[in-house]
């Protein structure tokens, strides 16, 4: 048996597949020791390990960088080049404040350590590391006691022996990060940050996967990486840098797994959970990008392309010093949670004013499981609404408006800021909270048609256990596109398949079943930034570039095109997962009850989702509920069941 876990920052989500059905489960999640929510999860469902194979979507490495909990690490870098850390990209956050408070650097200055070896921009030797270099770091090892050391030397893509050598210095059982090994691409500080942010938080990933597996033997472990692939837990740990996204990357193969099932394509996913909203486009298959962030810090390793928000059902709504009325991207989180919760919230969220509007019905949360306290809600929004003089409807209803804005502007940013018309695209809504905003967001982006996915309050789980295993391998290789051999070039992309392959294979993989996809960076000469293309032949892979540029922004050049990186994608065949189908729409089946929704003079139908038949057709104003979501279809707004359960909502 499979089974996906995903660690969010409120609930720990379940998705079981047997071989022929799916089973799901929540559990609050208890972040101060991820592991137990898991453990307390897998006892709920009655499961033995001996039976289990896992896939796990962890934020350990997320909310360490986030709260800036790493471990003491030191930096070693070549002579003249600690702060190039600190330095970054000299990118103000405020452009015009003459003032800003002072940002403390990624690494303290005393733990950035210089060498005096140094390769030449060609890979020529300048100068070498001595017996000088070596005594310095043991000094500086025996002072600082640092927990993880990162190793960014210049040019270490093109010979990486001084950072090997380097490392063999270090003592055993400390983490070690070698820049060579985490991103081999030129840009030193975005190497440099990718290589120590693998160390700072590595210690805190490895202990915790380690944990993780201990508590779960024998059962095999594997981790949902950013790019949307999973890795054994074994060498995750190594790779925590890779692991940033871990979970939204889950949330979009989930997307694409029941997009595929449903026949559509072209997609805008939009991800809403307890604490923030994560939205993607999908065009066949998923973006990726090199170019993500992670809090004020660039991540240059592969990532599912998204945009993230804090916006989500735990979001805090709040009065500013301006008398207007705020919501996030501050959270309740899963401890107090929203006051309706009953765990000692005393601060108004989303949940609570869908709550108040009736649009989540308190006895139908969790499957019954948990009750939500429908007059703490009500106090909480209330003095939002006293703040504001108006009734607690019309307060709870401003709550929702303006997340709903929120999360508008984030969906405009992957698309339409993409020259990308989001009205082409089906509106895919899951995460927990999804399917009460759907509706409204693809009112607000002109979409008529959107898609909830069954089980789509544990779709990121789901989409760990659609993911294959795979490998994301990248090497700077500069120059005109036109001056390579195109027999070389192939062959340095064929290093890197088979590195990544020996990869796949010791992990269990096997070699008949892998797929090498290719692409390049490229840019024309003289500019700074790069689109990645298909690797189709140098003429093909050029044309496609100057295409791809002119679609994204609005014009092509008559320069040459220069390659800047080489990438390969390797993956092997994903577990076959097949949705059992229900059977088919009964005319006389009716809403198991009807209740009062603000804004409504008349009751509005209840439909229990596990109930509905294929073929199907609900009209709005409705309510579906399930165990892990509910999804509200407005006046306009109508949904069809297809085949497997999954819900097609349409604009009138």
């Amino acid at each position: 048996m499979w089974l996906g876990v995903d660690t969010g920052g409120t609930f720990t989500d379940f998705v079981l597949f047997d071989g022929q059905s799916l089973r799901v489960h929540k559990v609050l999640s208890t972040p101060q020791a991820p592991e137990r929510a898991v453990l307390q999860g897998i006892a709920e469902l009655g499961l033995a390990m001996d039976s289990l194979q896992v896939v796990h979507g962890s934020t350990v490495a997320t909310n360490a960088v986030l709260e800036r909990k790493g471990v003491r690490t030191l930096y070693i870098t070549n002579r003249g080049l600690r702060d190039v850390l600190t330095i970054g990209r000299q990118a103000r956050r405020e452009l015009y404040n003459l003032q800003p408070e002072p940002v403390p650097p990624p690494v303290p200055r005393e733990f950035c350590l210089e060498v005096d070896a140094r390769l030449g921009a060609g890979g020529e030797r300048l100068s070498a590391l001595s017996t000088v270099d070596r005594e310095l770091i043991e000094i500086q090892l025996r002072r600082l006691q640092p927990q993880a050391v990162a190793i960014n030397l210049l040019f270490s893509f093109m010979d990486d022996s001084d950072e090997r050598r380097i490392e063999s210095w270090l003592p055993e059982g400390l983490f070690v990060s070698r820049s060579s090994e985490v991103l081999p691409e030129y840009r030193e500080y975005e190497r440099g940050i990718a290589t120590w942010l693998n160390a700072w938080v590595g210690p805190l990933v490895d202990g915790y996967l380690c944990r993780l597996q201990q508590a779960l033997a024998p059962a095999p472990v594997s981790v949902m990486q950013s790019a949307g692939g999973t890795v054994s837990a074994a060498q995750a740990g190594r790779k925590a840098v890779h692991l940033l996204l871990s979970g939204p990357a889950g949330g979009l193969m989930g997307a694409r797994f029941i997009g595929q099932q449903a026949g559509i394509s072209q997609l805008l996913s939009f991800d809403m959970g307890g604490t923030s909203t994560d939205v993607g486009l999908i065009e066949g298959d998923i973006r990726l990008t090199s170019e993500g962030h992670i809090g004020p810090w660039p991540v240059a390793v592969p990532m599912v392309d998204m945009h993230t928000i804090g916006a989500g059902g735990g979001s805090i709504a709040a009065i500013d010093s301006g008398g207007l009325l705020q919501v996030g991207p501050e959270s309740a989180g899963a401890a107090p949670g929203p006051a309706c919760y009953g765990q000692g919230g005393v601060l108004p969220t989303v949940t609570d004013a869908n709550l108040v509007l009736g649009r989540l019905q308190a006895d139908a949360f969790l499957g019954g499981s948990m009750t939500l306290d429908t007059e703490a809600a009500r106090q909480v929004v209330a003095t939002i609404a006293m703040a504001l003089a108006i009734d607690v409807e019309a307060a709870a209803q401003g709550v929702i408006e303006i997340a709903n804005e929120h999360m508008v502007q984030a969906l405009r940013v992957i698309s339409v800021q993409r020259g990308v018309d989001p009205r082409d695209h089906v509106l895919v809504s899951f995460g927990g909270a999804g399917g009460l905003h759907v509706c409204a967001l693809a009112d607000a982006l002109g979409m008529r048609r959107a898609l909830v996915p069954l089980h789509a309050g544990v779709l990121s789980a789901l989409g760990m256990l659609a993911a294959p295993r795979a490998r994301q391998l990248s090497h700077t290789l500069t120059g005109v596109l036109d001056d390579f051999d195109e027999a070389d070039l192939q062959q340095q992309l064929q290093a890197l398949a088979d590195k990544g392959t020996a990869s796949l294979v010791a992990e269990g993989g096997v070699a008949q079943d892998i797929v090498s996809e290719f692409s390049l960076d490229l840019r024309y000469q003289g500019q700074s930034f790069t689109l990645t293309l298909p690797w189709q032949g140098s003429e093909s892979t050029r044309e496609a570039f100057q295409h791809a540029h002119e679609q994204r922004y609005g014009h092509r050049l008559t320069t040459a095109v220069e390659l800047v990186n080489i990438r390969c994608n390797l993956h092997d065949r994903p577990p076959e997962i097949m949705l059992p189908g229900l059977p088919v729409a009964d005319a006389r089946q009716s809403p198991v009850r009807r209740v009062q929704l603000a804004g409504y003079t008349e009751p509005v139908p209840v439909w229990p989702r596990g109930s509905l038949a294929a073929g199907q057709e609900i009209a709005g104003p409705a309510l579906v509920t399930e165990t892990v979501a509910t999804t509200y279809l407005p006046v306009g707004w109508s949904c069809r069941v297809d085949p497997v359960g999954n819900l097609l909502l349409k604009r009138g």
